[in-house]
């Protein structure tokens, strides 16, 4: 006798088809490493100090320690405060995040003493809400901010420059670019820094690549920040990509001794991916991270899951330990750019409870790569938000008054800067000798959405002359020049600017942006205020009529006129 199949209902069929049955789920399986922020295989919390020396950490002697535990011990722990600072329960800790009354401050005091254990179990006592009210008191700068992908699937440098111009016109402060053909690289950072300064002033801009050629870059004043530079909760995941946190440590100085705004990356679910998570959840092992961040003496950390995130996305809980993770990196006064950067699920509902943890509370950088161009060319795989997603975004800001970093621009406003970063490029490729940049190519970035729309470029002369510029040795001041003498004298000021700030070691200071004054805002002079009901970052004035202004908002006395 044959076996019917199951009749489902026609709901069951319906739910079936929503986006969200494509994600991938999974059970926990604590051994591995596949669980968010509970295993059972943490270490339990504790410290002994003898000498001025930690001898002993969650539950290891000193003998015992691996190289992270070592570095954690001797660089980013206070060993004065620890014992205290430990004494208290993770509950009176907790209390001391979410109490307005409590300053930051005063949490800085206690947290610069807490171990990786030690921090977990407090996160774990905290829902959502709690660490949100948390994250917007401990946040570095007063002021959040965005920062933005702006990439080519072709590495076309026109469309980075003209995309890179329309994303620092709507708002965003740092521009971060990387490349399918990595040659590609210097014409497209040239691009990059040249169309960021189009648009709005002052915009910082990375190009990611490995290490020694993002360092040559930097060091050549093409880009101004870096962020790459990975670090990982286990040993033998540090070891697979031949480092230890002292060569971290001295590449950052490497950045540090030119002026480069630079930040770490990590994030829950990488020891996982990369198949050594030690048994140890997720989260356990990205706070051994956030304090290897720490104990380097870099300013930042780019944090949020980022290229893993549909590890801990897959888990019970894994979203809500990726916002633990910012919550600590900011606990423990490191600059938080809070990932958001990569795509990790098919369903827009899911797509926003994952950003508004961030949104709502501000961090320093609540996108640490929201795709200005449309996904299909974000060469990082995708990002959670895109330029498909810019008038949502600005929804979201206007229905909850909160600052995200981007405003709704004109479209006239947009076709210009645009228009204008690809001429001003154009000349830029002509001054330093590289290949032409036709006027058609010029009309079509104006207009276009992505890669699609743009007639293809000689890609053996572009690298060819990509090459060029590493070994001719141009320089910042060589774009600087460029841009002056093709008549874009403003640019050229701007770009100036940029670098002399590189020389006066300002944007080293922690979460350092430049406003659109090319003034550097920063954890020093912008000082997270937050106490409580009417105190800290609230858009307000001028910042809060541009947040208002909507592509299709029409005018209360007459609905038939728009006034966006």
């Amino acid at each position: 006798m044959t076996q019917t199949s199951q009749r489902h209902s026609k709901r069951t069929e319906v739910l079936e088809q929503r986006p969200v049955n494509l994600d991938g789920f999974v059970e926990e399986w604590p051994e591995v490493g596949m669980v968010a922020m509970d295993s059972p295989f943490d270490p339990e919390p504790g410290v002994r100090v003898e000498g001025g020396v930690i001898v002993e950490m969650d539950g290891k002697t000193r003998a015992e320690f691996d190289f992270l535990d070592q570095f954690i011990a001797d660089h980013a722990i206070d060993a004065g405060a620890t014992e205290a600072a430990m004494a208290l329960s993770a509950t009176e800790i907790a209390h001391l995040l979410i109490d307005p009354r409590a300053s930051r401050a005063d949490v800085l005091a206690v947290s610069r003493g807490l171990t990786p254990a030690k921090l977990l179990e407090v996160v774990k006592t905290m829902n959502v809400v709690e660490m949100m009210m948390a994250l917007q008191k401990m946040r570095a700068r007063r002021t959040p901010a965005n920062q933005a992908h702006a990439t080519s699937a072709r590495d076309n440098p026109v469309q980075v420059a003209a995309d890179a111009a329309e994303a620092s016109l709507r708002g965003f402060r740092e521009l971060e670019t990387t490349l399918g053909v990595v040659r590609y690289a210097p014409l497209v950072a040239i691009a990059l820094q040249v169309g960021s300064q189009a648009g709005t002033p002052g915009v910082l801009t990375q190009c990611a690549l490995e290490e020694a050629t993002e360092l040559e870059l930097g060091m050549r004043g093409i880009t101004a920040y870096a962020e790459t530079i990975s670090v990982y909760g286990t040993e033998p995941v540090f070891c697979d990509g031949d480092d230890t946190p002292w060569s971290k440590a001295f590449l950052a100085s490497a950045y540090a001794s030119r002026g480069i705004k630079m930040r770490f990356t990590s994030g829950t679910g990488s020891e996982v991916q990369m198949g050594n998570a030690d048994g140890k959840s997720m989260l356990y092992l990205e706070i051994r991270c956030i304090l290897v961040t720490k104990g380097a003496g870099v300013q930042g950390l780019q944090n949020g899951s980022i290229s893993c995130i549909g590890v801990p996305g897959a888990v019970p809980a894994g979203i809500r330990a990726v916002l633990a993770e910012n919550l600590i990196a900011s606990t423990v006064d490191l600059e938080c750019a809070s990932g958001n950067d990569q795509s990790f699920s098919h369903s827009d509902m899911r797509r926003v409870a994952r950003l508004l943890p961030q949104l709502l509370p501000g961090t320093d950088f609540v996108c640490s790569g929201y795709s200005s161009t449309p996904n299909y060319d974000n060469m990082f795989a995708g990002s959670n938000v895109d330029a498909e997603d810019y008038d949502d975004w600005n929804v979201l800001q206007r229905d909850l008054q909160v600052d995200g970093g981007l405003r709704h621009v004109p479209e006239t406003e947009i076709l210009a800067v645009r228009a204008r970063a690809a001429r001003a490029l154009q000349g830029v490729f002509a001054q330093l000798g590289l290949p032409q940049i036709t006027d058609k190519e010029v009309e079509a970035v104006t207009y276009a959405h992505g890669s699609q729309d743009l007639p293809p470029r000689d890609v053996l002369e572009d690298l060819k002359a990509a090459q060029s510029v590493m070994d001719r040795g141009i320089t910042g001041l060589d774009i600087v020049k460029a841009l002056d003498a093709s008549g874009f004298g403003d640019m050229a000021h701007t770009l100036l600017a940029v670098l002399r700030h590189r020389v006066s070691g300002d944007l080293l200071h922690t979460s350092a942006i430049l406003t659109p004054d090319l003034e550097t805002l920063s954890a020093v002079n912008d000082t997270n205020d937050y106490a409580g009901p009417g105190s800290g970052y609230r858009p307000s004035g001028a910042r809060w009529e541009e947040m208002k202004r909507l592509r299709h908002v029409v005018s209360a006395q007459n609905p038939e006129q728009e006034v966006g």
